[in-house]
């Protein structure tokens, strides 16, 4: 049904898509037709001068239902929290195409955490270091960032980051198993001792 409604949407407005696109906007809905309908008049509104929508675009417009657990996955894996990396993992259905947007996510936040691990090293108080963070960590955030500067040194943090370069690259290069290569990093991570 939902998909009846996708492609007469695409088709009456002359909008070219390709079956793969239409499908990733369904399974971003969760089955809500509400959802769908709201999705759908953003990509009118963006495509008011377009024919064509690419996956970047159709990304940035689409509602991402499982943004926040992606920011959560990636949040409680850096904190190595297992049990609860391991609990979204599995609660979530992450696509092929989410695996760009988990491995950009992490590489931020991973980021984020060496400066605030620099700045833990210079000014040697956790708490003086969330005060200054730039821009600020919001309440609800403090306690996990606090667990994730402790258990990640500048370098430790630099050679992740490093790590998630290359794992972006293979998930580029081998698009037929990025979950799997995802998950298992993001596994390795949270239950890595360092």
């Amino acid at each position: 049904m939902l998909s009846r409604i996708a492609h007469d949407f695409f088709k009456e407005r002359k909008i070219l898509i390709s079956q793969a696109h239409v499908n990733l906007i369904i399974n971003k809905c969760n089955g809500d037709r509400g959802v769908l309908k709201n999705e759908l008049s953003k990509i009118e509104y963006f495509s008011e001068n377009k024919t064509k929508i690419s996956t970047e675009d159709l990304l940035k417009l689409v509602n991402l239902a499982e943004n926040h657990s992606i920011s959560e996955l990636i949040d409680n894996c850096l904190a190595k929290n297992q049990k609860k990396t391991i609990n979204i993992l599995n609660d979530n259905n992450f696509s092929s195409e989410d695996c760009i947007i988990i491995t950009r996510t992490f590489i931020n936040k991973s980021k984020r955490i060496m400066k605030l691990s620099e700045d833990y090293q210079s000014n040697g108080s956790l708490d003086k270091t969330i005060a200054n963070a730039k821009p600020p960590i919001f309440w609800k955030d403090k306690e996990i960032v606090k667990q994730q500067i402790n258990k990640w040194s500048p370098n430790q943090i630099s050679e992740l980051i490093y790590s998630l370069n290359e794992i972006e690259l293979q998930i580029k290069k081998n698009f037929t198993n990025p979950i799997n290569i995802v998950s298992d990093f993001i596994l390795n991570q949270a239950s890595t001792n360092h």
